[in-house]
């Protein structure tokens, strides 16, 4: 299965949003630009796993967590 199947752009923008960080913020913290977080987050393009580890880990969650699960409805 290809990343852009599994990796959940959506949620990974609401769990942003939960913790209170801009995508500047977040961008910065996790060493990439401003315009690749906001192209991750509206799916043009997927991030590195490199990417997905460090995002995961400044939203204080699991990268399963940024997983879409097969048996889910989303």
């Amino acid at each position: 299965m290809k990343l852009d199947q599994i990796f959940d752009a959506k949620k990974m923008k609401k769990l942003r949003l939960q913790k209170g960080f801009s995508q500047k913020s977040l961008a910065a913290m996790a060493g990439i630009s401003n315009t690749y977080l906001s192209n991750i987050e509206v799916g043009r393009i997927n991030p590195s796993i490199k990417t997905l580890f460090s995002i995961a880990k400044l939203l204080d969650v699991d990268v399963k967590t940024l997983i879409i699960d097969d048996d889910s409805n989303e």
